[in-house]
């Protein structure tokens, strides 16, 4: 994996895709769901931070 690739991940610039986890998961010994879980959390975080005025907004129903 290019050495770029994972500087730019490391920065934000890029995210884990499944090419990437895959390569991860090899090198390291996990499993590419992992790696994806990782990027699915950071991106569900940010979404969260982003909408955080509209999504209280939104009622729930019971």
């Amino acid at each position: 994996m290019p050495q770029t690739r994972t500087s730019m991940i490391i920065k934000g610039n890029r995210k884990i895709t499944a090419d990437t986890a895959l390569r991860l998961s090899k090198y390291f010994g996990t499993s590419a769901k992992f790696w994806l879980g990782l990027q699915n959390d950071f991106d569900l975080e940010e979404e969260q931070e982003k909408l955080s005025q509209e999504l209280e907004q939104i009622k729930a129903v019971h």
